[in-house]
């Protein structure tokens, strides 16, 4: 037999079976589609593990990559063409996916990619934003193959490295009186177990594998490759790591990053590891059977477990993270950032920059009369400067405090780190992302909002964190297994559904992982280290935390109470999902006269007078004021169907017009008939932002804030309820007053309204609209 004839023998068997691994693949990609379309699955079990078995089947043959590539940017155009909208971002996001972990993707694809995502720019937001950012990371896969999987495990990983010191850390948040002790058990030990082979040395083991294997293709030996850094000593690996770093690095942030220079300077790396010799072997190219590459895993974020016990919990977590030497002598009020001689209650009027120029034009420097060339990045950034502009006024509060919380979180740019921002202050730079993670129903969710508002509360006092950190939440609902599947599940996960049905990923992804989380509660724990288990809830996790990028602001709303004893002050707590009221037994003074002479007692519930200013859609301030006997009443911020107007935003520019609460009113009616009075009840349902409510007999109040009996007001006479301002330090205020005072004289008695304060937790997509 000729060689020839052997070869042909040889690859037939390859062909046909990487065309049935083909079509297994386009099965898994359809059974994903058919979820999404589905409005009702039929096996609700399986919700959310056709992506993940998808992504382990090219994890354990990253052979299989390409094909799956070519399968989804198929799915994609296919999608746009027949306007399926409902499929793209959950397509978009496998995609990129598979791209962030993918070896051996040709050039070409990463162009139709990124020409596909150019085209979704057109399209109304939220499709337009993911596709930019898609095309943003795309853009610099492109010229430097393995940037994205670079910069992904230095930041999680908390790599120490000059030329990307951008650090990333995943806070995951349990309450251990609304979570059980065997789920909390459960995560802790799949997150340990995951962490086992995730030291700092395996960690940059994959960092030089993965990059020289993205950059020079099938020339790699793999095999070779990773034995080699196997034995080799940790500074040595040191050494290669900062080599392979600086390489990316540097040609990432170039202006126009060539791929051919990006080669050729790994190539020299990859040369040092193997020697010559295996290099040319290398590219003279092996048989592909006996030389299949091996997997490249991407380790998971680096995440700690905490059990939410104190109120300040998480500022002291975030203050840790940024100065972990101040574990040992972080004092009362938490003053342990210096931040580079800014003084946190400093109140500034303006942000002030020294000057050096003189004003005469001989104390010039020599190279400032050289202009620099027409197609130069200088010559281009000054042609997208605005010229003649008034240049504003910007205080410190004001230029920090919405860049830093309410910036849409970025990807890895070119001119920054995760999260997109740079510099705030100079020499200060925001290099820290924290992802704060909680888990449990919408009690979790309002204790959430307590510790986000004094944390905003607290930073317009000491600004400790601001400048240095970015802050993105992120939410997965747990409830209680015993409950009532028809009664209290959906009651205490109404901010859950609300973001199912606004994110259909979210919840395909997300929503579907609380039975698996309690299945694994319920698993035996084993102590056998040696097998490989796929940790499927750690892996959902891990995907929600990286592809999660849109956020949905949620108003918080401020409530003030007044007890009916007057020695004691009014109180003010936040609350976002719900405020409950309930009617108190009959409590009576102790002059001894009779309700019944009043008229109090003849039915049900108390006298309220509830004062509104009622929602419409003009936007125009319509007071309304009415009396009436009540048995309870329920103050809802989350829209209860698709239909509502008002709710959750995008932006948080846009969220002061559609942000609204429902109030359902349990009226008492009392009619007359020949039987005598009968009393029966009705529910009134209005919208309004702002209500007061007092109560007009003796009959006390009861609240309840967003569902969590740890956080009730009893004997309540009064309560005002607003959406909660944004916080504002003293230099804000004073700004304020003389704006107000100001604006009042030229333009009568119109008033600015404050910013409202929202909090953003992260999906994939936001609002589809």
């Amino acid at each position: 037999m000729t060689p020839t004839n052997g070869v042909h023998l040889c690859t037939e068997p390859v062909i046909l079976m990487t065309a049935d691994a083909e079509l297994d693949l386009l099965r898994s990609v359809q059974a994903v589609l058919r979820e999404l379309s589905t409005p009702a699955p039929t096996l609700q079990s399986n919700q959310g593990m056709w992506r993940w078995s998808l992504h382990k089947k090219v994890e354990r043959d990253p052979g299989k990559n390409p094909a799956l590539v070519r399968i989804l940017l198929r799915e994609l155009e296919k999608a746009a063409s027949e306007d399926l909208r409902h499929v793209i971002i959950p397509l978009l996001h496998t995609l990129m996916y598979v791209l962030l972990k993918a070896t051996g993707i040709t050039e070409e694809l990463y162009r139709r990619t990124y020409a596909f995502c150019t085209r979704l720019l057109t399209l109304p937001t939220p499709y337009c934003t993911v596709a930019l950012d898609c095309a943003i990371q795309l853009k610099t896969e492109t010229a430097v193959p393995g940037t994205l999987y670079q910069r992904t495990v230095i930041a999680e990983q908390n790599l120490i490295s000059e030329l990307y010191p951008y650090q990333e850390r995943v806070f995951l948040f349990v309450d251990p009186e609304l979570v059980s002790a065997s789920v909390c058990s459960a995560l802790l030990l799949e997150i340990e177990a995951a962490e086992v082979h995730q030291t700092p040395e395996a960690c940059m083991r994959h960092v030089v594998s993965h990059t020289l294997q993205a950059a020079l293709g099938e020339t790699c030996q793999a095999a070779a490759l990773q034995k080699k850094l196997q034995a080799s000593p940790r500074r040595t690996l040191e050494r290669y790591f900062h080599a392979v770093v600086a390489a990316v690095e540097q040609m990432a942030n170039e202006p126009s990053p060539s791929r051919a220079g990006h080669l050729e300077r790994l190539e020299e790396i990859y040369c040092s590891l193997l020697g010559p010799l295996a290099s040319a072997r290398g590219r003279c190219g092996g048989d592909p059977l006996q030389d299949r590459p091996p997997s490249t895993p991407l380790p998971s974020p680096h995440i700690t477990l905490h059990l939410w016990t104190d109120e300040e919990q998480l500022w002291k977590e975030l203050v840790l993270f940024l100065c972990p030497r101040s574990r040992f002598r972080l004092s009362a009020d938490l003053e342990a950032l210096d931040l580079q001689g800014l003084r946190p209650d400093r109140a500034l009027a303006r942000v002030s920059v020294l000057s050096t120029d003189s004003g005469i034009e001989r104390d010039l420097p020599s190279w400032a009369e050289e202009l620099p060339e027409p197609s130069s990045p200088e010559m281009e950034r000054a042609r997208l400067q605005r010229k003649g502009g008034i240049k504003k006024r910007m205080w410190l509060p004001e230029l920090l405090l919405p860049g830093s919380w309410h910036g849409p979180p970025g990807l890895h740019r070119k001119t920054g780190g995760p999260g997109g921002d740079g510099e705030l202050l100079p020499g200060v730079s925001r290099v820290h992302t924290a992802r704060v993670l909680v888990l449990g129903d919408d009690r979790m969710l309002g204790r959430l909002a307590q510790a986000y508002y004094t944390l905003r509360k607290r930073e317009t006092q000491k600004f400790c964190l601001t400048p240095r950190l970015s802050l993105q939440l992120y939410y997965i609902p747990v409830l209680a297994p015993e409950e009532p599947t028809a009664s209290r599940q959906p009651e205490l996960g109404e901010l859950a559904a609300f973001l199912g049905r606004a994110d259909p990923w979210y919840q395909s992804t997300v929503n579907t992982l609380c039975p698996a989380i309690h299945k694994l509660a319920e698993m035996p724990f084993s102590l056998d280290t040696s097998r490989t288990v796929d940790p499927f809830i750690l892996d959902v996790i891990t995907y929600y935390i990286r592809m999660g990028t849109q956020p949905i602001y949620f108003q918080i709303y401020t409530v003030k109470i007044f007890f009916s004893d007057l020695s004691q002050g009014p109180a003010e707590d936040v609350f976002l999902t719900e405020l409950k009221v309930k009617i108190q037994e009959s409590r009576f003074p102790k002059d001894g006269f009779s309700p019944k002479r009043r008229g109090m007692a003849e039915g049900q519930g108390a006298e309220l007078s509830i004062c509104y200013q009622k929602a419409l859609l003009s936007h125009r301030a319509r007071e309304v004021t009415v009396s009436l006997r009540a048995t309870g009443l329920v103050l809802k911020a989350i829209p209860s169907n698709d239909t509502e107007v008002s709710g959750p935003t995008h932006s948080p520019r846009t969220a002061t017009n559609h942000t609204c609460l429902n109030v359902n009113v349990t009226e008492v009616v009392k009619s007359s008939n020949l039987a005598g009075r009968s009393f029966s009840t009705v529910t009134n349902t209005f919208r309004t932002a702002n209500i007061q409510i007092q109560s007009q007999d003796q009959r006390l109040l009861t609240l309840f804030l967003d569902k969590d009996n740890r956080r009730t007001f009893k004997d309540v006479v009064r309560f005002e309820v607003a959406p909660c301002p944004e916080p504002c330090s003293g230099s804000q205020k004073s700004k304020a007053l003389w704006l107000s005072s100001h604006r009042q004289k030229e333009m009568g008695t119109t008033k600015a309204k404050p910013r409202p304060l929202l909090m953003p937790i992260n999906t994939f997509s936001g609002i589809v609209q």
